[in-house]
């Protein structure tokens, strides 16, 4: 059995499609909240556990700057937790992180897993702070950054897209913020895969996303296209849409080594917005 941490995230959610009941736990902060290392202890009880896989995680990137101690409790302290005792029942997890670790030192060349950190704002560096504690204190670990995460669930760019297009006649994004959108379940099948393989002992981290390199411009662009709403897509710099936390300008992630050593076939981020589209009709 494996246990899924923030089931009802929209990555948690893609593995309920994917799993059966019999095959993994689901919970989500109200059932085992992960900043309390006992409420963890409590869930596991007589529970064979043969992976963690940690989708729990406080993403609101710009909301962040404003309510950092929150941010670092998921991020960092929640996760510590969960390496802890992934380490006490020499259990194997999975955690999820993101392009956001890296900074704008990088201009036009793909990141792979050993490319400099250097995160911009409150999120980044509490995701980075959340792969340290992996790295300190399990034994058996799987890092995964990943980039743009969509899918038809909770509340993300494309869903906000559809959302904006379909009010207006224009909207207005942001084109010099050059990385890849991931579809959600394209992940989470990505995950399963890898855990067939998973051995005790394995301490990696690799790079996800769909294939392509786009901005938020060319992929709000796309799902507009898409969907035939009748809506036109204008570009912008970022300067032009200031934010509260910074992003980096360039974090297309190097996907050569997850390939290679699980043999994985990626979509095109195209082909992911096709068939998110087709399930949110």
């Amino acid at each position: 059995m494996f246990l899924i941490t923030g089931a009802k995230g929209q990555l948690g959610r893609c593995f309920a499609d994917i799993l059966n009941p019999k095959q993994a736990y689901f919970y989500d902060s109200d059932e085992m909240n992960i900043t309390n290392i006992k409420s963890i202890q409590k869930c596991l009880i007589d529970k064979n556990i043969a992976a963690i896989i940690n989708c729990a995680a406080y993403t609101n990137v710009d909301k962040a700057e404003d309510e950092k101690e929150k941010a670092y409790a998921v991020n960092v302290v929640g996760v510590e937790n969960l390496a802890k005792t992934a380490e006490e029942r020499d259990i194997p997890i999975i955690h999820i992180s993101t392009d956001y670790v890296f900074g704008e030192q990088y201009a036009s060349f793909l990141l792979n897993e050993d490319a400099l950190v250097s995160p911009l704002g409150v999120y980044g560096k509490t995701k980075l702070y959340g792969e340290n504690a992996i790295k300190k204190y399990a034994k058996s670990y799987i890092i995964i950054r990943t980039s743009w995460l969509y899918s038809e669930y909770g509340h993300n760019f494309l869903k906000t897209v559809i959302k904006l297009a379909s009010e207006r006649q224009e909207i207005k994004v942001v084109s010099d913020q050059i990385g890849t959108p991931t579809y959600a379940p394209d992940l989470a099948r990505a995950i399963v895969e890898i855990l067939s393989k998973l051995k005790k002992g394995t301490k990696e981290i690799y790079h996800f996303s769909n294939e392509g390199v786009c901005s938020w411009y060319d992929f709000a662009y796309e799902i507009v296209r898409q969907r035939n709403l009748n809506c036109n897509v204008l570009p912008i710099k970022t300067s032009e849409y200031p934010t509260k936390a910074r992003r980096p300008f360039f974090s297309v992630l190097d996907k050569s080594k997850i390939k290679k050593e699980f043999n994985l076939q990626i979509d095109h981020w195209i082909k992911g917005i096709e068939k998110c589209l087709k399930k949110l009709s």
